[in-house]
C-alpha cells in the first residue's frame, strides 16, 4: 500500500487487526525484514511495516536525513489517524523512532528500539572506519548519513517517557556502554544486552524479535493520575 506523506510517497504493509504497531527497518534495507516477526505480531495485532524514503518502494529522494525519516513516521501516524500505536525500529528504525518520540512525546505508546544510537560515535571503531571506507569509494548518501548523523542530545532522549524497551546484541555493532547511555537518559526504559546476538541476528528475517517484544507489548500501560 502507498500514502503520501510530508510530499513523498511511502510503502507499507498492512496485516492483522488489533492495536496497531509500526516496524521500520535499518539502513538499506526495506520491510521485508520484518516478514517473519510481522506474521507473529498479526495475530493480535495491525502491523504497519514501513519502508522509509529512499527505501524498498517508497519515494527516491534527493537528500536523506533521520529528522526528515522521522517527521515521515509522525506524518504516516496522523494521516492514517493511528491512536497512539506501539513503535519498534531496527538500527536506522530505531533512531527514527527516538527522534519521533523526543519531538512527539504523545505519538506513540510503547517504544521498542533495537540497535540504535543517538550519535555516530556510539558504533564501534572498527565499523565507523569500515563505513567510511565504503562511503568513500561508493559516495553513498545512505553511508554518509550513518557517519554524519543523528546527533541527539541527553535533552532529547530524556523528553522520552513513554515505556521503551531498549534492545541490543551482545556482539552488536553498537557500543554497549552507548546501549546502556541510551537506557539511562529514557526514563522509562528497560534494558536487554541479548547474549550471543548480533546487531541484527535476532531481527533480520527471525522469529527471536516477537518474543523479545511479547511480554514488553502485554504490559499494562501505567495509568494517568488526576
Amino acid at each position: 500500500m502507498y500514502i503520501e506523506v510530508n510530499g513523498i510517497t511511502l510503502f507499507y504493509e498492512m496485516s492483522g487487526s488489533g492495536p496497531a504497531v509500526i516496524l521500520v527497518h535499518g539502513n538499506g534495507e526495506d520491510h521485508g525484514i520484518f516478514n517473519e516477526t510481522a506474521e507473529l505480531l498479526r495475530k493480535d495485532y495491525t502491523v504497519y511495516a514501513l519502508d522509509s524514503r529512499d527505501h524498498g518502494k517508497s519515494s527516491r529522494v534527493e537528500t536523506l536525513g533521520y529528522d526528515e525519516m522521522a517527521e515521515d513516521v509522525a506524518g504516516f501516524v496522523k494521516a492514517l489517524k493511528l491512536e497512539k500505536p506501539f513503535y519498534c525500529g531496527f538500527s536506522d528504525g530505531g533512531i527514527i523512532g527516538i527522534l519521533a518520540a523526543s519531538r512527539y512525546p504523545d505519538l506513540f505508546s510503547k517504544l521498542v528500539l533495537c540497535g540504535a544510537n543517538a550519535f555516530p560515535q556510539g558504533l564501534k571503531a572498527f565499523w565507523l572506519i569500515f563505513f567510511s571506507l565504503i562511503e568513500r569509494f561508493r559516495h553513498d548518501p545512505k553511508i554518509r548519513m550513518m557517519l554524519e548523523e543523528p546527533q541527539i542530545t541527553g535533552t532529547q532522549l530524556e523528553k522520552i517517557c513513554i515505556p521503551t524497551l531498549v534492545l541490543a546484541g551482545e556482539r552488536d555493532m553498537v557500543r554497549e556502554s552507548h546501549t546502556r547511555y541510551l537506557a539511562s537518559k529514557i526514563k522509562n526504559s528497560c534494558l536487554r544486552i541479548l547474549p550471543g546476538e548480533g546487531h541484527g541476528s535476532y531481527i533480520v528475517h527471525s522469529r527471536k524479535l516477537y518474543h523479545f517484544m511479547k511480554r514488553f507489548l502485554l504490559k499494562p500501560l501505567p495509568q494517568d493520575h488526576d
